[in-house]
């Protein structure tokens, strides 16, 4: 941090710090269903299509409601849609402890998925309205980094809830964790210029940027620029691997290492303790890169480039025996993931003003949930035809190369949108 900067004041931080705990609550929410698989597998005999059906609803509703939500935070801002979206995500999780087969697991899936579509959204928001831009890319590194405390802490915690209170009661005490947040966030989150918290200097550091338009963009204008595409496939190509990741690798380590609930916690853990790295480090580069006086095209993209190329590891995965080995080859993959994810993110804020910056987030992610779809189905008959994960891996280790290459040509110059 600059001089100047900490001068300005810090408050900002802690809105980070909330966006942060939000994420990592997202994901426990979100984790739990793959941490869980075994054991639901086991009581209620699910093919690997089932469990593919279960997350595909989730995908569905992921795609509803993050365009949804993208237009609901620009219009009502991050305070009210964030609050909005973990009131519902938070009644769909507490709702699996009720589910008795794949038709009601669906449904809470469903509605699960709607209320998770808005974290991101209204934390990019949220960021856009508290930082310059030559911060943004650390501040979404940092709160991102809470996905992958959710889903260390969710292979730790939940066998243990199992263990003692079975997996139904689990999700009711972890659904404790979005109501406690709720409270934290109506309570402390205001726009910057009406917090009483925030100095002169901080505001005037927030908003050192030229001011951009702040009228409504309509979706047909957003839709028609190259930019809106740019984010919207990369986001396509890039987030079905995070699904596959999330939701089938406690599976893959239970089956590929004869794990058991006890036993496959750690490693899981360790592949995301990994990820958090990769996800401060992809903001903090980029960010660095750009005070070092390079542009934000030369920034972002150098960091990406960097990070598609760590994932290619992965292809050879399945051929590791020792668990750890694995670990190490896995880890470096998601940590790569999430550092070009942080910066991905953060082009609709370099290139739209803030007044379009969630609805463009909200179509990027609703595109992105389209591929999910795709490859949850795709995986579920991948693995009930053929039992391994060689070509899932071969999938996730170009999917980044060619999710950059498509960036690159559809916005070559990372330059302002016309809208």
């Amino acid at each position: 941090m600059t001089a100047a900067a900490a001068n300005a004041g810090r408050y900002r931080w802690v809105i980070v710090a909330l966006l942060f705990a939000a994420t990592a609550i997202n994901y426990i929410d979100r984790q739990m269903i793959g941490v869980l698989k075994p054991t639901l597998v086991a009581e209620f005999g699910w093919t690997e299509s089932d469990f593919a059906n279960i997350v595909f609803w989730f995908q569905v509703a992921y795609a509803i409601g993050y365009v949804g939500f993208g237009r609901i935070v620009d219009v009502v801002g991050a305070r009210l849609g964030y609050s909005v979206a973990i009131v519902i995500w938070t009644i769909g999780h507490m709702a699996h402890g009720f589910a008795t087969g794949v038709a009601s697991f669906a449904a809470a899936r469903f509605g699960l998925g709607i209320g998770e579509s808005g974290n991101f959204p209204a934390g990019i928001r949220a960021v856009t309205d508290w930082f310059p831009q030559r911060e943004r890319a650390f501040a979404i590194g940092l709160f991102n980094a809470g996905a992958n405390v959710g889903a260390i802490i969710t292979p730790l915690l939940v066998p243990v809830l199992v263990l003692y209170f079975g997996w139904r009661s689990a999700f009711f005490i972890t659904g404790i964790f979005g109501v406690v947040w709720l409270a934290a966030w109506w309570f402390i989150y205001r726009h910057p210029a009406e917090h009483k918290r925030v100095t002169p200097g901080e505001l005037a550091w927030i908003q050192q940027d030229p001011a951009d338009p702040v009228e409504q963009i309509g979706w047909s204008r957003l839709l028609s620029v190259r930019e809106t595409w740019a984010y919207a496939l990369g986001k396509f190509l890039i987030d079905p691997i995070w699904w596959f990741f999330l939701f089938w690798l406690p599976g893959y380590l239970f089956e590929r290492y004869d794990m058991d609930l006890k036993t496959f916690g750690l490693p899981l853990a360790a592949i995301y303790l990994i990820s958090d790295f990769g996800s401060i480090f992809g903001g903090w580069m980029s960010s660095r890169l750009i005070k070092a006086g390079r542009t934000p095209n030369f920034a972002r993209k150098s960091t990406m480039l960097l990070c598609a190329l760590a994932v290619t590891p992965i292809w050879f995965a399945q051929s590791i025996d020792s668990v750890w080995a694995a670990v190490l080859i896995i880890g470096l993959a998601t940590a790569a993931h999430q550092a070009f994810s942080a910066n991905l993110y953060t082009l609709p804020s370099d290139v739209f003003p803030r007044g379009a910056v969630g609805s463009v987030i909200g179509i990027g992610g609703t595109v992105g949930a389209l591929g999910g779809m795709g490859m949850a189905l795709f995986t579920g008959y991948i693995l009930d035809s053929t039992g391994s994960y060689e070509i899932l891996f071969a999938i996730c280790a170009s999917a980044y190369l060619l999710a950059l290459a498509v960036v690159h040509l559809l916005s070559p110059r990372l330059a302002p949108a016309n809208v």
